[in-house]
């Protein structure tokens, strides 16, 4: 319903621009530019969706033999200890426990429709032990920000779009993207925790923060430390060896568990040519609306105001092109993605902006989605504190996107 109106609005004020323009300026041709920027738009999109194809079948191959490997389940029994200090409304070895790691591990490595289903199974199991079928219990809140703060090692997707778009190293964005959902996911954790008076200075639950929070650090440490040009070649290669690395425990424990890896492989790489196809209508879609929205002109107004208020700030104005992607992250994740791809395709897969884009996109969640689908599947109608903490979140993660993206490629 939010994509409805943000395609509406967008269209309706592409032909309002469109009108003052020829009225008060005589610019009429501009109606031509504004049909044509329609039919250049569907045809780029759908170009797109086929381009990502053979990327996209790729990793989703590779994740289906992480999956059937039991990779998942590794994870899952690796954050046993910390997830059990997080929610402590729930019994131990409450097999609500399971589903909820099953939904993040996947998450995490990229398994959007294996998380869905998993992550609809916990609530259901969630609203079991809540008290108030009505009322967002403790740990259906905690569930749900860490669902929507989007922390996610493989980010599958926006890779395969850079490499469509012609970026020189499509993976370069890897580094920054992991920083900034790991900060945002952060700060959803301490959020929440902070709401329900969760105990922060249990030894396992500060170790696990500590520890991670210092390996960030010293990877935005490093980062300064290095040229522009070695820094990108260093969280290439890191970047690299992170995705093979990947690929080599999946293929490995799937081959130890005499899985047939190859058929494996196929099943998932089905999955990704289907996925790509499914995709074209609602690709064409916002990237038409945005695409008369900027042959109107009435995106390069926005653009300017936002970067003569970044010079204002000392933030570098060329960011500001990325700041409407960073407002649409939460409320549609479609309408994200049309504008990240516009703005690749506009500025260039390796500009400042198509790269920050790109971080934005893969930094959080769809807020709003996310709750829309998780707490309606249980008919929960008081959210309590999840709205602020998951906003807050994705405050933390845009803010961290726009830092990092300055460190890294500025």
């Amino acid at each position: 319903m939010i994509l409805n109106y943000i395609w509406i609005a967008l269209i309706l004020l592409a032909v309002l621009m469109g009108i003052v323009q020829a009225v008060c300026f005589g610019q009429v041709d501009i109606f031509s530019e504004i049909l044509n920027a329609t039919f250049e738009n569907a045809k780029t999109g759908f170009e797109l969706s086929l381009g990502l194809t053979g990327v996209l079948s790729l990793w989703m191959g590779i994740m289906k033999v992480g999956e059937r490997a039991g990779a998942v389940n590794t994870i899952s029994r690796g954050v046993a200890p910390f997830f059990s200090r997080i929610f402590p409304e729930i019994p131990k070895g409450h097999p609500v426990f399971g589903s909820m790691m099953m939904n993040i591990a996947a998450n995490m490595l990229g398994l959007d429709n294996a998380a869905t289903p998993m992550g609809l199974k916990a609530m259901g199991e969630l609203q079991e032990l809540n008290t108030d079928k009505q009322k967002a219990s403790n740990a259906m809140i905690m569930f749900v920000v860490l669902g929507a703060s989007g922390l996610t090692l493989v980010p599958t997707t926006i890779m395969a779009y850079r490499a469509q778009l012609g970026a020189a190293n499509p993976a370069d964005v890897f580094l920054p993207i992991l920083i900034a959902t790991y900060v945002a996911t952060l700060v959803g954790l301490v959020c929440v925790c902070a709401a329900q008076r969760i105990r922060m200075k249990d030894p396992v639950v500060l170790a696990t923060l500590i520890g991670l929070t210092a390996l960030v650090a010293l990877l935005v440490w490093g980062a300064t430390l290095l040229s522009p040009a070695a820094l990108g070649k260093v969280s290439a290669a890191i970047a690299a060896i992170l995705l093979l690395g990947i690929i080599c425990w999946f293929v490995l424990q799937a081959a130890v568990q005499k899985i047939n890896v190859y058929d494996a492989f196929i099943d998932g790489a089905k999955g990704g040519f289907q996925t790509a196809i499914s995709i074209i209508p609602y690709l064409i879609a916002i990237l038409v609306a945005v695409g008369m929205f900027r042959a109107s002109g009435a995106m390069g107004l926005l653009e300017q105001g936002l970067a003569w208020c970044f010079a204002q700030c000392g933030i570098n104005p060329d960011m500001a092109g990325a700041v409407p992607t960073a407002l649409m992250k939460p409320l549609s994740g479609g309408g994200a993605r049309g504008l990240m791809l516009e703005a690749m395709t506009t500025h260039g897969a390796d500009s400042l902006v198509g790269r920050l884009c790109c971080i934005l996109q893969g930094t959080t969640d769809t807020t709003f989605y996310v709750l829309a689908v998780y707490f309606g599947s249980v008919g929960i109608k008081d959210t309590r504190h999840a709205v602020a903490c998951c906003l807050l979140a994705d405050l933390a993660g845009a803010v961290a996107a726009f830092v990092l993206a300055g460190i890294f490629f500025a």
